[in-house]
Formats: C-alpha cells, sequence, structure tokens
C-alpha cells in the first residue's frame, strides 16, 4: 500500500485549498479511504471518510461538516479533499488512509497551515 498526499500550503483565514491522495498497490476501488489530521501537539483525528458504495457516500466529522467535500476518482486511484472556509484551528498535517475511519495505512501527510 502507497499512498501519497499533496496539495497542502499556507493560506490566510477564509481561503481554499483542495488536497490530492495517489493510492497504488492495491485495489482502490474496494476500499473506502478516509482523511485524518494532526495538529501540533495533539492526537490524530478524524476529517472525512467516503465509502465504495452507492457511488461513495461521504461522512464528515462534525469540525469540518460544511466547509470541506471529500470525493474519489476511481479510474485515476486517487482522493480529494476540497476544503473552503478554512480557520486557523484547520492548520494540521494532513494524511490519507485506507478504510473507513481509519487512520492506518496512511501517508506521509501534507501540512496545511491557515494564518489568521
Amino acid at each position: 500500500v502507497q499512498l501519497v498526499e499533496s496539495g497542502g500550503g499556507l493560506v490566510q483565514r477564509g481561503g481554499s485549498l483542495r488536497l490530492s491522495c495517489a493510492a497504488s498497490g492495491f485495489t482502490f476501488a474496494n476500499d473506502a479511504m478516509t482523511w485524518v489530521r494532526q495538529a501540533p501537539g495533539k492526537a490524530l483525528e478524524w476529517v472525512s471518510s467516503v465509502t465504495l458504495i452507492g457511488g461513495g457516500i461521504p461522512y464528515y466529522s462534525d469540525s469540518v461538516k460544511g466547509r470541506v467535500t471529500i470525493s474519489r476518482d476511481n479510474t485515476k486511484n486517487m482522493l480529494y479533499l476540497k476544503m473552503n472556509s478554512l480557520k486557523p484551528e484547520d492548520t494540521a498535517v494532513y494524511y490519507c488512509s485506507k478504510g473507513l475511519k481509519t487512520n492506518y495505512p496512511r501517508g506521509q501527510g501534507t501540512q496545511v497551515t491557515v494564518s489568521s
């Protein structure tokens, strides 16, 4: 299993980013996928998951609901997280992981920093 995240960066409060995760080494279309994040000094936090059935049913944590959209492209083995209205408390390293509401295995992460 290999998961490679990208798309992070430094944005101002209220800005947007789209994170990407390139998956390989397993049958991507057969697995639910998840985004988790880890803020400095804090535990891993589940952010969002998308199932493989029904075209991909999304689930969101209360902390991001209404501001983020998870999506997947099974033809490209790609997972995405579009984040809008970013807040300083969204600052974290974001990881994609294989499975539903899981945090392992996961990639190396991509840093998102939101300035106030």
